[in-house]
């Protein structure tokens, strides 16, 4: 999908990160989530995201903090003893339920990243998207589509648009690229499409 640019430039200094609490089988989605975190805190990003040290979500914050950057981390109280807490962040915040942390971490955000992940990255992302088709944000929501791990899903939201049943303006509010600082400049470059107001049948 492709982005939409002005010659405005946004200013982010908060990405809330979506990613898998698990590794993975190729040792390379850890090596591409540790690189994200250092990425961003090399930029002067701070990093939200979902508080654990385990999986690509550790490593995310490990590399940020490590590059230096600062991490706030977002952990529902009943997932404590499943997602261990990360000792060495800059923050954490306990929540009492799913819905709170996604919205902890979209308040404190100023955009999106989404990594490899099972059904709770997909959960995190179409929700924050579906906000800001509904018009309650304008953050850019960005898909880093490491390793071609999100092909099906983009063919999928293509055929979607193609179909009908999603507006292509829509559509192209997810922004993908393979590369971290390529998809950063895209992000920057976003401009929210407006809200398609539907009328009632018989209105003008």
């Amino acid at each position: 999908m492709l982005s939409q640019k002005s010659e405005h430039i946004r200013t982010m200094k908060s990405i809330a990160v979506f990613c898998a609490s698990s590794l993975g089988n190729d040792p390379a989605y850890a090596e591409m989530a540790y690189r994200l975190g250092s990425t961003l805190a090399e930029n002067g990003i701070r990093v939200v995201y979902g508080g654990a040290q385990i999986g690509l979500m550790g490593k995310v914050a490990d590399g940020a903090l490590n590059a230096g950057g600062e991490v706030i981390g977002v952990l529902p109280k009943f997932m404590s003893s499943r997602e261990i807490a990360h000792e060495q962040l800059t923050e954490l915040i306990m929540v009492e339920s799913m819905q709170e942390r996604k919205l902890r971490m979209h308040e404190l955000s100023d955009g999106v990243i989404t990594l490899p992940g099972g059904f709770g990255t997909f959960e995190e992302l179409f929700e924050m998207v579906t906000w800001g088709q509904l018009g309650l944000h304008k953050k850019p929501i960005g898909i880093l589509n490491f390793k071609g791990y999100y092909n099906h899903l983009i063919a999928m939201v293509q055929h979607m648009a193609n179909e009908g049943l999603l507006k292509q303006r829509n559509a192209d509010m997810l922004l993908v690229h393979d590369s971290v600082e390529e998809l950063l400049i895209i992000m920057k470059n976003y401009s929210h499409p407006e809200p398609i107001v539907k009328m009632k049948r018989g209105e003008a």
